[in-house]
């Protein structure tokens, strides 16, 4: 059918654009997606020591690490708590593979417990659930408590803790109103001493401050140690601040801050605290092994036991860390091949 002469032709509907739609043809071309970037390291990686600064979690800082380092292969090496302060090991591309082994080591730090007053979490950002003047306590009887929490001991973790209950956190069953009761756990706290000790008092009532020092095995809660002295003194007890000094042989000194990792980011300047090599190096006593017997080790084979106690690291000539071995009976086997022959 035709038109008449001076009018338009009848437009069908489905040409028209929904209302509020652009025209699909009309679309401008999509730009072309961002090129992925390489990793900043290489397939082996190493260790980065972060210096966390308090409000952080473990998990923020991983997640800030992978992007800074571009790529998803980084973890860590224990959990800090976010109002912690300091050593915070993270692992990138292999040497992620080393964090379980790093994880079994001991711990050091510097804390403040506040006498006189308990909290839901036993730190600084848990409800306060009790405040007993505590003006009254001797340094005397302080001292006889904190023996008591030192050495080989029975500690039961705080409740608002990472801890899996039946597959869950604890802290979320206890943030959802549950009732948490965890068993206790033995750790070794080979130091636990008092370097100031302050008393304050606040008009209402009298609290005691301690800074201290702690060294102790991986799984110790130092806030159940300010909960634990409060307890044992009779007025409670919670931590004021924590600050994490140092994971087995990685201290502050290794450590940057986020903001100064990401500067060197920036600048193109090293990433790495230590690359694989120099981590294994550095965490586990070294035994030096022939071309031979590294390309046993690669290939999954063992080697002769020499006597060595507990897991240590296999180093070939050229100074690359091939495994890492635990000897038991009459074999030195790999629990974790760093340069398999695949790679």
């Amino acid at each position: 059918m035709g038109t008449e002469p001076g009018t338009l032709p009848a437009v069908d509907e489905r040409d028209k654009p929904a209302e509020g739609k652009r025209d699909k043809r009309s679309r401008e071309p999509r730009p072309p997606r961002r090129e992925k970037l390489p990793p900043l390291v290489d397939a082996f990686g190493g260790l980065v020591i972060v210096d966390k600064d308090g409000g952080w979690t473990s998990h923020d800082v991983v997640a800030k690490g992978r992007g800074l380092l571009r790529t998803k292969k980084v973890g860590h090496a224990g959990t800090l708590d976010p109002m912690a302060t300091g050593v915070l090991v993270l692992g990138v591309e292999r040497a992620t593979k080393l964090l379980g082994q790093l994880i079994l080591t001991t711990k050091a730090y510097t804390a403040t417990i506040r006498l006189g007053q308990s909290t839901i979490t036993d730190d600084a950002e848990g409800e306060v659930t009790a405040t007993t003047a505590a003006g009254h306590v001797t340094d005397a009887e302080i001292a006889a408590h904190i023996a008591e929490l030192t050495g080989d001991i029975q500690q039961v973790p705080a409740t608002v803790s990472a801890i899996k209950i039946n597959g869950e956190r604890a802290y979320a069953r206890a943030r959802a109103g549950e009732e948490v009761e965890l068993a206790a756990r033995p750790v070794t706290v080979s130091r636990f001493e008092v370097l100031a000790r302050r008393d304050i008092d606040t008009g209402t009532t009298q609290f005691v401050d301690l800074d201290v020092e702690v060294a102790c095995s991986s799984g110790t809660y130092i806030r159940a140690l300010a909960r634990d002295l409060g307890e044992k003194l009779g007025v409670g007890g919670h931590l004021t601040a924590l600050r994490r000094t140092r994971v087995g042989p990685f201290t502050l000194e290794h450590a940057r801050t986020l903001e100064q990792l990401a500067a060197s980011a920036a600048a193109g300047e090293p990433m790495l605290s230590l690359d694989i090599d120099a981590a294994v190096r550095t965490a586990f006593e070294v035994r030096e092994i022939s071309e031979a017997e590294a390309g046993d080790l690669r290939n999954g084979r063992w080697l002769e036991p020499i006597g060595l106690q507990g897991v240590y690291a296999a180093v070939d000539p050229a100074g690359h860390a091939v495994a890492l071995i635990k000897e038991s009976g009459k074999r030195a086997a790999s629990v974790l091949v760093v340069r398999p022959a695949n790679l």
